[in-house]
This record gives C-alpha cells, structure tokens and sequence, in this order.
C-alpha cells in the first residue's frame, strides 16, 4: 500500500505543470525558481512539493494565504526576493515547515501575525533586511524554532518578552544592528537558548540585568561594541563557559566582574585598551584569557595579575606594550622580578597618543586622555580633574569623564561637541548641573550622572540638548522628584532616579515627560503617588517602584497609562490587596511584580480585568496562605510562586489542579498543615481525601484514592474551569 500510495504522489505531481520558468524535480519533490521576474507566488505549483527555492525574484508583498496550495512544504527560500512586507497570514497552512530563509530582502517590520501557522519552523534566517521594530508576539506560533538570525539589520532596542514563544530557541544571531538598549526581561522567555550573538552593536554597557534571565547560555558574544567598562559582578550567567568581548573599547575589568559566572572558562579580550587586569575573583574555572592586541604595562602593577595566573593555572594570551625593555615579551615569559617600577610611577592609566602636528583649526585630545579616531571616543576617566577638559575632537561620540572630581557642570562645559551621543560623569561628585550646562549638544542621546550629590535640576540645565532620551540620575541625592526640569527633553524615553531618597511623586513632577516610556524609581523611601503624578506619562511602558515605602498599590495614580505593560512594585511593604488595584491598566499590563511584600491577604477580585495578557507573574516570597483565581491567565510564560505558605487543604485544590495544567516551572510549596510542610503543592497528599478528587486527575497514579473520591459525581459537569475559589480563606 505504501509503494502505491507513493507511486500515486509522484504521478499527482507529474501531472501537475511545472510553472515557467521554473525546473520541477518530481523525484525529490524540489522545484526551483531562480533569480526570475516572478512577481507573484506562482500558484501552479505543484501540492506535493517539499523544497521550494524562489531566490531572487521580485515579490515585494509575501500576501496573506501565499502558499496555501503547497502545505507539503519544509523548505523555502525567498532570499534576493525585494520583500518589503510579510502579511499577517503570509505562511498559513505551512504547518510542515522546518526551514525559512527571508535573508537579503528589505523587510521593516514583523508583525505579530506575519509567522503564525509555521509551529514545525526550526530555522528562520532573516540576516540582511531593515527590521527596526518587533512586535510583541511576532514568534509566538514559533514553538519548535532552534535558531533565529537576524544579524544585519536596524534594530535599536529589544523591548521586554520580545522573543516570547521560543520555548526551544538554542541560538539567537543579533550581531551587526545598532542595539544599544535591552529590556531588562528582553531575554526572559527563552529557557533553551545556548548560545547569544550580540557583536557588533552600539552597546556601551554589559546589559547584565538582561543577560542575567539565561540561566542556561554557555556562549556569549559580546564584541565590536563600545564598552569601556566591565562593573562588579556585572555578568551573572551560571551557565556560561565562553565570553568574547573581544575589539571592544575595554579600558578597566572590576576583579569580581565574573564572580556570578562560576563556570567561565575562555575569556576573550583581545584587542581593547586595556594596560592590565586585576586578579579576577571568583572565576575559578577559567582556563584561557587572550589579551592580545591589548597595550599591556607589564610593570609592578601587572604583578597581582600575573601571579594570580600562576596561581590558577590560567593560560593568557598577549604580550607587553611597554616598558620598552619587555616590549613583545608574552605574558608567560615574564617572571615578577622583571615587572619594575620606578618609585615615581603613578598607577597605569590609558596611554595618550603621541603627538600629532596639529593641522590648522583642527583639534587634538586634552592633556592626559585618550582620544581614539576609529571609534571617536574620548576618555579622561580617574584623572583627579577639577575642571572639564576641552578642545575634544569635534567628531567625538562618546566621552567618558568619570571619576574626577568636578563639583560643578558650569554652563557651555561641551564646547563644539556637537556629534557628542553619549556623555559618562558618573562619581564625579557633581552638586549643581549650571544652566546651559548642555548648550550646544544637539546630538546627545545619553546622559550619566549616577553616584553624585545633585539634590535639584533646573529646566534650564537641558537647554540645547533636545535630543537627549537616557537620563540616568541613579544614587544621587534627591528628595523630591526636580519638578519641571524635563519640560526641555521631549524626546526622553527612559529616566532613572532610582536609590535616591524621594519620599513622594507629587503632582507637575514629570511635566513636560509626554514621551516617556520607562520610569525607574526604585529604592527610595516613596510614600505616596498623587493621582495626577503620572498624567503627563501617557506612553509610559514601565514603571518600577520596587524598594519603597508604598503600603497599598496606587490605582489612582495608573488611571492613563494605556500603554503600561510592565509594573514592579516588589519590596514595598503592602500587606493586603483590595479589589480591583490593577484594573486601570488592566488592558495592557503584562509583567506584574509583587513579590518580597510581605503580602499577607489577596482579595479574590483583586485582580480584575487581568487575564491573556499577563505573560509573567512574580508574587514569591510573600505570607499569604491562597491566591485568586487565575484560570484565565492563559498567557502566562513565567509564574513564581516559590517561597509562599500555602495551606495545602481542600480550598487549594483549585490551585494544585490549575498549576497542573499550566506545564510551568513555580515553585509552589507547601507551608501547612504540618504533615505536608516543604512539600510541592502538586505532591501533597492532602488534596486525595477532597470532594471531588479524582474527578480531574484522569491519567495520575494514585492507588490510595478513597472509594468516595473515585466515585462518579452525580452532579452535571460544567464546561468552566473548576479554579474559581483560590483565594478562599483557610479553613
């Protein structure tokens, strides 16, 4: 029967024609189209066709419902096809699917429907087209994908849960785009991922709050992007075994920069700025670190570093750039007696570049920094400065005056920068921001002030940097929100004041804020939100409160914020939870953090309106003993539950059977009764003496179900969930 079934396959696509200009290889069921003038999706092609090969052609528009005819397919190519637009539907009934190659084509955008039926996809190569943004959503029909590549293209920044859906992902390509801002929960639905390319981006921090999210990545690529500086414990991946930051901008490694990733084993630095590394901390499975190409000071202060090698068995790769006498001697050669110092040698800094003639009007790198022309970065950080530096080249980018003592930003402090993008005065003890401070910085996009003494901002400190969108002032000395002093940045997008010592958010505090979108407040001792704080917020995204004061959730203060997907109100000392809290965002909320409150009491209606939405859920480490019912979450990827005494009787079986049924990893244990104390809820046998056992549990192995239980239940059953009553009191 088969041998008949497949002659009768073959001799169905025999029968077919063969579209011109195509060649049809009825054997192997390949049809090839090649570098042609189709402009449509032929739709004679035959049914049984499983290769599909359409490279270069002219399609612009991939229609919705395109390769209905062909559901036998499991490749397709449309490499070199001019497509600038994915319908939603374009790849319905394609359920066969296992590779997709849309490389080299001109698309912008994905929309959230433009990849749904392909659940058999393994491999989608989107290499080489103009995609800046991602929708929610656009992968989640892709469950079975292994590798995404979408190298090559305009994105900028990955918002939160962008790749949710990839529940088997092991390798994502994001190398050659322009990323320079991460969500922090960009990464966090992807449990199998493996490996992450992220070279060759314009990122200039190790994103480690979202890197921290991939618990199971072994190789991280992280080079060709601007980062000067690697910061304590800024990597915390368990997993990982292979990090490249190689042709970085490195200049200084914190020792314990690794100590969150114990399984390191190849470091690769080559080809930064870097004169030394200290001893690194904590990595104790490091096997390799190649330092090559770096301008290593092989003097007295190298010694730590060196024994440290010798002392763990590390192999380093690289050789001396100085002093002159050592200059090409590699690091294994050297012994420490040879790594002298003068008695006057001040510790090693970045080398400035010789002097150059100076060519008329042109500008040279103050006295004592560093000034590169390949990346137009410029750095005069820890020089114990007093004053800000001038006559940087005019075509400078990013300029890294941390760590010198300024005190004050006096005004017009940037002359003649105007293509200065990014700006870093971190721990410069800065009190007062002058007004015109900023004047002439057309071009900033970035602004770092953390760890100083800025107690107020005026309005006017901004004026001439209009295009400036990442504030951060983290771990200064504010007591209130600078009211107004954000009417001059209409293209702020993110804005941190976290670990200050705000003590409300009053109302006119963010006037002028209409565009922004990621408010971070966390770490305050934040008391109260007025109803109107957050009005002139309306595209606000995400609002992180973690760390205060609150004691209820502010609902009134959410009323207007359309578009709030992600609110954090962890750590805030919020003991019960009336009705309806969330219901002003209800629409758009999807990451709800509400763990570490002490959280005694949920009321069963406080969380109306949430439901499909909500993609994670973090209420851990709280003291309630129940939860409402959440059997309309359907959404959820991630659910947390660890470390909550649930009583684990018959009013928790609601629970134990909705937990059951969403195949997520939560953590729920057992608080009471004492018999069953530390147990997973899904294990307690509490559950097997409930009315109604057994009626939900079909295919679990229990030979102890009392007779009353593994009766029928004469009552009609109801097609609803049986979850309602989570949050039922103990009995």
């Amino acid at each position: 029967w088969g041998l008949l079934l497949l002659a009768a396959a073959l001799g169905a696509m025999a029968a077919t024609r063969c579209p011109a200009p195509c060649v049809c290889d009825n054997l192997r069921a390949h049809v090839l189209c090649l570098n042609g003038s189709l402009t449509a999706i032929p739709d004679t092609i035959p049914e049984l066709t499983r290769k599909l090969d359409l490279r270069g052609n002219s399609f612009v528009v991939i229609p919705a419902g395109a390769f209905l005819a062909t559901p036998y397919l499991t490749h397709l190519d449309l490499q070199r096809c001019k497509v600038e637009r994915l319908e939603e539907g374009a790849f319905r009934g394609l359920g066969r699917l296992v590779y997709l190659n849309l490389a080299s084509n001109g698309i912008a955008l994905l929309y959230q429907e433009s990849l749904d039926g392909l659940f058999s996809l393994q491999q989608l190569i989107l290499e080489g087209n103009r995609i800046e943004e991602i929708q929610l959503g656009a992968f989640g029909h892709l469950g079975s994908l292994t590798i995404l590549d979408l190298r090559a293209n305009a994105l900028v920044y990955l918002p939160d849960m962008v790749f949710q859906g990839l529940q088997v992902l092991r390798w994502l390509r994001l190398s050659h785009n322009a990323l320079h801002v991460l969500g922090s929960e960009a990464f966090a639905a992807l449990p199998a991922l493996r490996r992450l390319s992220l070279d060759h981006n314009e990122l200039q921090a190790l994103p480690g709050e979202a890197l921290a999210r991939l618990d199971g990545a072994t190789r991280l690529d992280l080079g060709h992007n601007p980062i000067t500086y690697v910061a304590e414990e800024a990597l915390a991946m368990a997993s990982l075994r292979h990090l490249f930051l190689d042709h970085a901008s490195l200049q200084d490694v914190a020792p314990d920069a690794f100590a969150r990733s114990p399984q390191l084993r190849i470091l690769d630095l080559r080809e930064n700025q870097l004169q030394g590394l200290p001893p690194l901390a904590g990595a104790g499975g490091l096997v390799r670190v190649s330092l090559d190409g770096n301008p290593l000071l092989c003097s007295c202060f190298l010694r730590p570093f060196h024994r440290w090698l010798a002392r763990a068995r590390v192999q380093a790769e690289g050789a001396c750039a100085a002093p002159p006498a050592l200059r090409g001697r590699s690091l294994n050669s050297l012994k420490s007696p040879e790594m002298r110092c003068s008695r006057l040698q001040p510790p090693p800094s970045p080398t400035t570049p010789p002097e150059q003639p100076r060519a008329a009007g042109s500008r040279q790198c103050p006295w004592g920094c560093v000034c590169s022309p390949d990346t137009h970065h410029g750095s005069c950080e820890n020089r114990d400065l007093r004053e800000i530096p001038r006559d940087f080249p005019e075509d400078t980018r990013l300029l890294d005056l941390r760590r010198n003592p300024f005190r004050t930003v006096p005004p017009d402090a940037f002359p003649g920068l105007k293509e200065l993008v990014s700006l870093h005065l971190q721990r410069c003890s800065i009190r007062v921001l002058h007004p015109g401070a900023l004047r002439g910085l057309e071009s900033l996009v970035y602004l770092y002030l953390t760890d100083n003494h800025l107690s107020t901002l005026a309005a006017a400190a901004f004026e001439g940097a209009p295009q400036l969108a990442y504030l951060d002032l983290d771990h200064n000395a504010f007591t209130h929100v600078p009211a107004g002093a954000f009417r001059l940045l209409p293209n702020l997008i993110s804005l941190h004041l976290q670990h200050n010592a705000i003590g409300e958010l009053a109302e006119g505090d963010l006037a002028g804020a209409r565009g922004l979108r990621w408010l971070y407040l966390g770490g305050n001792a934040i008391r109260h939100i007025a109803p109107a704080a957050l009005a002139p917020t309306k595209m606000l995204e995400k609002l992180q409160l973690e760390g205060n004061h609150l004691s209820e959730v502010p609902t009134a203060a959410l009323r207007g914020l359309p578009a709030l997907s992600e609110l954090k109100l962890s750590r805030n000392p919020i003991k019960h939870m009336g009705d309806s809290v969330f219901l002003p965002v209800a629409s758009s909320l999807q990451h709800l953090y509400l763990d570490n409150m002490g959280l005694e009491h949920i009321s069963p209606r406080a969380f109306t309106g949430l439901g499909p939405k909500i993609r994670s859920l973090y209420l851990e480490s709280n003291k309630m003993s129940n939860i409402p019912d959440m059997s309309n979450f359907t959404g959820l990827e991630i659910l947390n539950l660890q470390d909550v005494p649930f009583h684990c009787d018959c009013q928790l079986l609601p629970l134990r059977r909705w937990i059951n049924k969403l195949n997520l990893c939560v953590g729920a244990t057992c608080g009471s009764p004492a018999e069953v104390q530390g147990l997973k809820v899904k294990l307690s046998t509490t559950f097997q003496t409930c009315p109604g056992w057994g009626r939900d549990e079909a295919g679990e192995t229990n030979p102890n179900k009392t007779k009353a239980a593994s009766k029928p239940s004469k009552k009609k059953r109801s097609g609803k969930s049986p979850a309602r009553g989570f949050s039922k009191s103990r009995a």
